[in-house]
């Protein structure tokens, strides 16, 4: 009897952790030059910086994603919990892209824009 209750216990709280699962959005970031061309193959990192969290009972809690683009200058990231979140863009040729956002959406699509590189700035000329 004493078993049962304890094992009924264990199933309540694990039934509780799943049903407290963090809302969830998907994310879908597009990367574009000044002249609204895309830029593919760009590395997109996305960190997630703070929002809802859960009790994963000893699963590993993944908060960075790194994805590339398509050929139409999109990345796909897998779902991640709603929050705050840092992105970050390197493309070959053109300036680093970051900044933070908040995700309270079911889905998002964040539009970046990427620069030319600077002109190379020398103390000497």
């Amino acid at each position: 009897m004493r078993t049962l209750a304890v094992l009924a216990l264990v199933l309540w709280l694990v039934a509780a952790a799943v049903a407290a699962q963090p809302p969830m959005t998907k994310l879908q970031i597009e990367v574009r030059n000044l002249s609204d061309k895309p830029i593919e193959r760009a590395s997109v990192v996305v960190r997630f910086v703070s929002g809802h969290s859960t009790m994963k009972l000893g699963k590993k809690i993944i908060t960075t994603w790194e994805v590339r683009t398509n050929q139409d200058g999109v990345a796909k990231v897998p779902e991640l919990p709603q929050g705050q979140i840092r992105v970050q863009v390197i493309a070959t040729g053109y300036q680093t892209f970051g900044q933070i956002f908040d995700v309270t959406e079911t889905e998002k699509t964040i539009q970046v824009k990427l620069n030319p590189p600077q002109a190379q700035y020398s103390p000497q000329e």
